[in-house]
């Protein structure tokens, strides 16, 4: 079968379904078969670690209403992947990545998941990750779970880093095995991989997608988010994705009626546009990597951007990480007690009992993170070292980091090379787009990041960047 969908975006793929090139079925189909042909044959990128197997029955009836001229939206009939920390009550488990959960099954749907079917996406499978969301072991490979085995760069299999924690993800949309996926970020998880696979990802404000389902980190700054080779693509799912969930207390102070993001899109954006640069930790980047910060910023400039110099922003990484670990106890025993009493696993110790015995299999890279956060925590966030690490935090990215920043220089975006840890730490939001690639075919990215909320304006700003630097191209595989 000739793989018909290469680079196909969203807008495409509904146009080929409203003329009858293509179906909802057909869609799935060649999806499928491409996931076959490299996720465990030919490269094994192994980026999905399952498929739905009501996928073709789920796009069958799809197909029906939109014979019938009903049709749900711009995602009707897309199949899309996501990553396997997010629950789905069907046949598919829910493990992030980890042999303790290999046999877990959800009792119902995340609340973005619920989202998806109802705007008639196709579930088509789970995505691989580094395992339980890159904190289980303090040396974790990026891209490596014991029940999914180790995901590769569809630019260099074996050879580049595919970037973590939503490795499948990132992986599965940059090898075209699906529409756009669905990642998680507690801190760079969906931009790092963005980065690494030339592909848009969008971390959200905490708040304006549901964590209700999702295997969790800490209770401060997880979320989901659109990973996409489009920025339109990348809108088109954020809106969707996106909306008040009365489980999520995060999420209830958003308005009723959240904005169209594809209307924020247009090729000006930059035009006039007051653009911080954050030149904080560049000695972590090389010449090569550093030519393209430094195009990026003229190709902005001569689109009618106002660069404006001295936007560095704090690195918090240690602050970050004390908070991440004791909230992550709790946070995780919360989740676990939902799947029941009749789960083989609900707590923490529970996981790190069960891989200490099945270590050849559970503990290739070790669980000193899950010690630690089982050993060195209560998880009542009581103490001291907690809540003065989580206060601080705010202080320091929020007065003293993004919102200073921005305001100071009056501001509508602040740019960085690759991604920075501020926004995650202060749940703020953050847009990943291609940039170029290095001499060994490694991609390179650069991030746009704003104050709560602003989505439209970074959406804006990362569109019209898309068009002056449309860097990406497809991996040869």
């Amino acid at each position: 079968m000739t793989f018909t969908l290469q680079e196909a975006t969203i807008s495409r793929l509904q146009q080929w379904m409203e003329d009858g090139t293509e179906s909802a079925v057909s869609l799935t189909v060649q999806y499928m078969q491409r996931i076959a042909d490299v996720n465990q044959a030919g490269p094994c990128l192994r980026a999905v670690i399952e498929l739905n197997p009501d996928a073709i029955y789920i796009a069958e009836k799809l197909d029906q209403e939109r014979a019938a001229g009903q049709v749900r939206g711009p995602l009707h009939g897309i199949p899309v992947l996501i990553k396997d920390n997010i629950n789905t009550a069907d046949h598919m488990h829910t493990s992030a990545g980890s042999l303790a959960l290999a046999d877990s099954y959800a009792p119902q749907d995340a609340h973005l998941v619920q989202r998806l079917r109802q705007a008639g996406a196709v579930i088509l499978g789970k995505t691989n990750l580094t395992e339980m969301a890159n904190f289980m072991a303090s040396h974790m490979k990026n891209g490596y779970s014991a029940r999914g085995g180790q995901t590769l760069n569809p630019y260099g299999p074996g050879q580049l880093d595919v970037g973590g924690s939503s490795s499948g993800s990132g992986a599965a949309v940059a090898a075209n095995l699906c529409a756009v996926a669905v990642g998680t970020e507690t801190s760079g998880s969906i931009l790092n991989p963005s980065a690494y696979n030339s592909l848009v990802g969008i971390k959200p404000t905490v708040g304006l997608i549901s964590r209700t389902g999702i295997i969790p980190i800490t209770y401060t700054q997880d979320t989901a988010g659109p990973m996409a080779r489009t920025v339109q693509d990348a809108a088109i799912l954020l809106g969707v994705l996106a909306g008040q969930d009365e489980q999520d207390a995060a999420t209830l102070s958003l308005p009723a009626e959240l904005p169209d993001y594809t209307a924020c899109l247009s090729k000006d954006g930059l035009r006039g546009a007051r653009i911080g640069i954050n030149r904080a930790l560049l000695n972590e980047y090389n010449e090569e990597e550093l030519a393209i910060m430094e195009a990026s910023i003229e190709a902005m400039r001569h689109a009618g951007a106002i660069i404006v110099e001295g936007a560095d922003l704090p690195h918090t990484a240690g602050d970050n990480f004390n908070v991440l670990l004791y909230e992550f106890k709790s946070a995780l025993n919360r989740y676990l007690a939902t799947l029941g009493p009749h789960a083989k696993v609900r707590t923490l110790k529970d996981i790190i009992d069960f891989n200490h015995l099945h270590h050849q299999d559970a503990l290739r890279y070790g669980q000193d993170t899950l010690i630690r956060a089982e050993y060195e925590t209560s998880g009542t966030l009581i103490e001291p070292d907690y809540v003065n690490a989580r206060l601080q935090l705010g202080i320091q990215a929020r007065a003293e980091g993004i919102d200073h920043v921005l305001q100071t220089h009056q501001l509508d975006a602040i740019f960085s090379p690759d991604f920075t840890d501020t926004p995650a730490t202060v749940g703020y939001p953050a847009i990943m787009v291609p940039a170029g690639y290095l001499r060994n075919g490694m991609p390179f990215g650069i991030s746009f990041m704003g104050t709560a909320y602003s989505e439209p304006q970074l959406l804006r700003i990362a569109y019209a960047f898309e068009q002056v630097v449309p860097a990406r191209r497809s991996p040869i595989l």
